[in-house]
C-alpha cells in the first residue's frame, strides 16, 4: 500500500487532523490530503481558503500533498490509483456516522479499504463544528488551530 486518500472539508484545519496527517505518513508512502470541494455544505471559510490552508499547515511532512477533489471520494481514490482511505476517530460519536460512510463506500468500490486512525488523546474531542462555534462567541483557540488556521478565523470574525 503506497497511496492513501485522507478527505475532508477540513473547515478549519485543525490539529487533530494534522495529527491524524502524520500518523498515516508514518504508515504510508504517499498520503493525499483530498480538501473535499462540496458546495452544498455551508462552510466558513471558501474552498480555495480551505486548500490553502491545509497545504501551509501540511507543508513538510513527508509524503504528503494536498489537492481539492469534487464528488465521490472513491471516484477520486480510483482516479489517484489509491486502495486506502484513511478517517480520523475521536470519540466514539464519529463511529455510527463513519461506519455507515465505510459500508457505502465498500459497497460502491469494494477493492477501496477504509482505515480508521485515533489522534493524539489530547485532540481527542476537538471537532471542526464545535471550533467554529467556539470561534464565533471569541474563543481562544490557539491550543486546537494552528497558527496561519487562527489568522484566516480573525479575519471573518472582523
Amino acid at each position: 500500500m503506497k497511496i492513501a486518500i485522507y478527505p475532508g472539508t477540513f473547515d478549519p484545519i485543525t490539529n487533530g487532523h494534522i495529527d491524524i496527517v502524520k500518523r498515516a505518513a508514518y504508515i504510508f508512502k504517499d498520503i493525499i490530503v483530498a480538501v473535499a470541494k462540496n458546495p452544498s455544505k455551508n462552510t466558513f471559510f471558501t474552498y480555495a481558503e480551505r486548500l490553502k490552508m491545509v497545504k501551509e499547515v501540511t507543508r513538510g511532512i513527508k509524503g504528503v500533498s494536498v489537492e481539492g477533489f469534487d464528488g465521490l471520494v472513491v471516484d477520486y481514490a480510483r482516479k489517484k490509483k489509491a486502495r486506502v482511505i484513511v478517517r480520523g476517530l475521536r470519540m466514539i460519536s464519529d463511529f455510527e456516522y463513519e461506519f455507515q460512510m465505510a459500508l457505502t463506500n465498500r459497497s460502491l468500490a469494494s477493492d477501496i479499504e477504509t482505515i480508521f486512525l485515533m489522534p493524539h488523546p489530547y485532540y481527542s474531542y476537538i471537532s471542526s463544528r464545535l471550533i467554529k462555534e467556539a470561534a464565533s462567541l471569541g474563543a481562544d483557540l490557539k491550543q486546537f488551530l494552528p497558527a496561519i488556521v487562527l489568522k484566516e478565523l480573525k479575519k471573518i470574525q472582523k
